[in-house]
């Protein structure tokens, strides 16, 4: 049955055949059917359609779906009191990260489904209509299969994510957890993941040991991506970039060498404005990166430790203040962006043959995403 939504005030299509990178259409209207776009056309030439179901927006905006490109949903456990140090001046480092693997190696299969569900929940109310799912909260070969496992059910881009710290049973020897990573992990992983991630930072995973797990994935046909000049600069970005990554994230301390290699790369680079307003480190220079011509993408990063957010349209605020990115820059990092990131081109975007993932905003402008920061202006969406 096909649905036309019709006097939708402004419609982001991301789609340039409408004009400009945005394809922002006003007065416009949108059908689709068994969740595809069918058509996309203005109001009055919308008049002529025979759809099965008209809906009238009311002159609110509609926008493409949020598409987060980096998130942790699988975890278990609590870490607010982490938090709570932090704004009391205590620096972020990664090691914090193994409180959670303990908690989520306790947790069992339905726990941890439960917890996804409600994270997942929380984010389509939200507005958004993809993501992704990082392992990395398990770092055994039986709980890292079981958390892509899991992962799996609720989305078609799991990212192994073994390499997120060393755990307290290897501390002496980290290059014997490399190895383990590398072998019988990534065998027992590999089947039910599409990426393969690593933390590459100081208090993680050197740059030559990172390039070994990427390598050793890319081996066994999964795609590489990476965390990456997060906590210091490091030539973790020039490493990824050489691999062809799809993606570097977190990219808080790039270089100018690094943004010159970026932009005459396909790599997108994730930002994750929700880490830098958790951990008191500073924003990175979106509007550097865009001016250079690099890919830009923007995600949630939520997990437990350094961005306790599903909200995509609060990372879209703080880009906006933070970062120097336009409203309409940001939202497309959110959804066309995050595509890329994930190298799709069937959602983050109002096309013909894309995914009829829209979202209704309770507003008449994309720009209220910003305007109104903290506020859910999510009125009705489709997926």
């Amino acid at each position: 049955m096909t649905t036309l939504l019709r006097n939708i005030g402004e419609l982001v299509t991301n789609d340039p055949e409408w004009g400009g990178r945005y394809g922002i259409i006003t007065d416009a209207a949108v059908e689709y059917d068994e969740g595809v776009v069918t058509w996309v056309g203005t109001e009055m030439q919308a008049r002529t359609r025979r759809s099965d179901q008209v809906v009238d927006v009311e002159g609110r905006a509609v926008i493409p779906a949020f598409v987060d490109s980096h998130t942790h949903l699988i975890f278990a456990g609590d870490r607010s009191a982490e938090f709570e140090s932090r704004m009391k001046g205590a620096p972020y480092a990664a090691g914090g990260i193994n409180s959670t693997v303990l908690a989520t190696r306790e947790a069992t299969d339905d726990e941890l489904r439960d917890l996804v569900r409600a994270r997942i929940d929380e984010m389509h109310n939200q507005g958004t209509g993809t993501v992704e799912i990082k392992t990395g909260y398990g770092l055994t070969v039986d709980q890292e299969s079981r958390l892509a496992r899991i992962a799996g059910e609720f989305t078609d881009d799991v990212t192994f994510l073994g390499g997120h710290v060393v755990p307290p049973e290897f501390a002496d020897d980290v290059d014997a957890y490399v190895d383990l990573v590398c072998g019988a992990m990534l065998d027992a992983v590999a089947p039910h993941a599409t990426w393969i991630d690593v933390f590459c930072e100081e208090g993680a995973f050197s740059v030559a040991q990172s390039r070994r797990i990427l390598e050793a994935g890319m081996m066994a046909g999964l795609r590489p991506r990476i965390h990456a000049a997060q906590l210091g600069p490091s030539d973790s970005v020039r490493m990824a970039v050489s691999l062809g990554a799809t993606s570097i994230d977190h990219g808080t301390f790039l270089t100018e060498s690094d943004i010159e290699l970026l932009s005459n790369s396909p790599t997108v680079v994730t930002l994750l404005p929700g880490a830098e307003f958790s951990t008191k480190q500073p924003y990175p220079d979106a509007r550097a990166l865009i001016d250079a011509g690099v890919q830009v993408a923007i995600a949630t990063n939520c997990n437990p430790g350094s961005s306790y957010t599903t909200s995509m349209s609060f990372c879209i605020a703080l880009a906006v203040r933070e970062m120097g990115m336009t409203t309409a820059e940001a939202l497309w990092a959110a959804t066309a962006g995050g595509a890329k990131a994930l190298d799709r081109d069937d959602v983050g975007v109002i096309r013909v043959g894309a995914k009829a993932h829209l979202v209704e905003l309770s507003a008449p402008s994309h720009v209220h995403l910003a305007y109104r920061p903290g506020v859910n202006l999510v009125r009705r969406v489709t997926f």
